[in-house]
């Protein structure tokens, strides 16, 4: 049975060139894995919004991206205080999730406020690309591009360094 990858992420892509470069990676991963990208309504965010408003729009956001996780996935966020991993790290524990039977995992990727702690709670485990900030839309292409070469170290073929 082939591994179920879904990227679960808040907002829609609005740019071309971002939509093109998944597309991309999608055909590079079909060898590999079934990807499925999913994308859950992001809430308007006022310039100077308060602490309050800021804690519903979070959980407006975490209820839809709860809504989407099945109980038996295997979820991963994404976020800054997260465990950071190497390309090698990470496609060790790709592989390592296969040979343990996870075959649906799931990346979670917040709006521009971040997640919740309930999506938090929910995560089996939590990774950070960086302690850098980066748009939603960018990190969908950098987290598809990690899991091809993921893929490709896992399965001994040559990927640049």
């Amino acid at each position: 049975m082939a591994m179920r990858i879904t990227i679960l992420a808040v907002g829609k892509i609005k740019e071309k060139f971002f939509r093109e470069a998944l597309e991309e990676y999608g055909k590079r991963l079909s060898r590999y894995c079934r990807l499925e990208i999913i994308e859950v309504l992001d809430e308007k965010t006022p310039d100077h919004a308060g602490e309050a408003l800021k804690a519903q729009i979070l959980q407006k956001e975490a209820e839809r991206i709860l809504g989407k996780i099945s109980g038996d996935a295997y979820v991963i966020t994404l976020e800054i205080l997260g465990k950071e991993l190497d390309s090698v790290s990470f496609s060790g524990m790709l592989q390592q999730l296969g040979v343990t039977g996870k075959s649906q995992i799931v990346f979670v990727i917040g709006g521009s406020l971040g997640l919740h702690e309930s999506v938090s709670r929910r995560a089996d485990r939590k990774i950070s690309f960086s302690q850098m900030t980066f748009p939603h839309q960018l990190m969908r292409v950098i987290l598809c591009e990690q899991i091809y070469r993921g893929f490709r170290i896992m399965n001994g073929e040559p990927y640049h360094k």
